[in-house]
């Protein structure tokens, strides 16, 4: 896993961004950003690159699924950003919904770091399988 990409962290609660910050941070990962919704995640995606975002999922302003798609537009310049979503949406219709948008990977809280860690390694593999 390549610990030197730079990472967004979006979340609106500013605990659940120390807290994945500081997993992210035992894991390695020291270029860390945050934001505290989807609308100042795409902001500063305007004048940052960032190769994976961890996304909460419900925000207001801009909500995860928002932000995912615009990512995601055919012919847009973030096509490649890894985007993991972790969210308390447990649903299967909210599941479902992440992974037609364009979702790499999904975690439910509350999670583990364990969960993460393997969590961040699925969404690297299949980066590396598709390249």
């Amino acid at each position: 896993m390549n610990t030197d990409i730079p990472v967004l962290i979006v979340d609106d609660y500013s605990t659940m961004r120390r807290t994945i910050g500081d997993v992210m941070r035992r894991f390695g990962f020291t270029n860390l950003a945050y934001a505290e919704d989807g609308q100042m995640a795409w902001e500063m995606m305007q004048e940052n690159s960032y190769e994976l975002l961890l996304l909460d999922w419900s925000m207001p302003r801009m909500t995860g699924l928002e932000l995912l798609k615009l990512i995601r537009c055919p012919g847009g310049r973030f096509t490649d950003v890894a985007v993991l979503a972790i969210t308390g949406e447990a649903e299967q219709e909210s599941v479902v919904e992440a992974v037609k948008s364009g979702v790499d990977n999904y975690i439910v809280k509350p999670f583990t770091p364990e969960i993460l860690e393997r969590k961040l390694r699925e969404v690297f593999a299949r980066r590396r399988a598709r390249s």
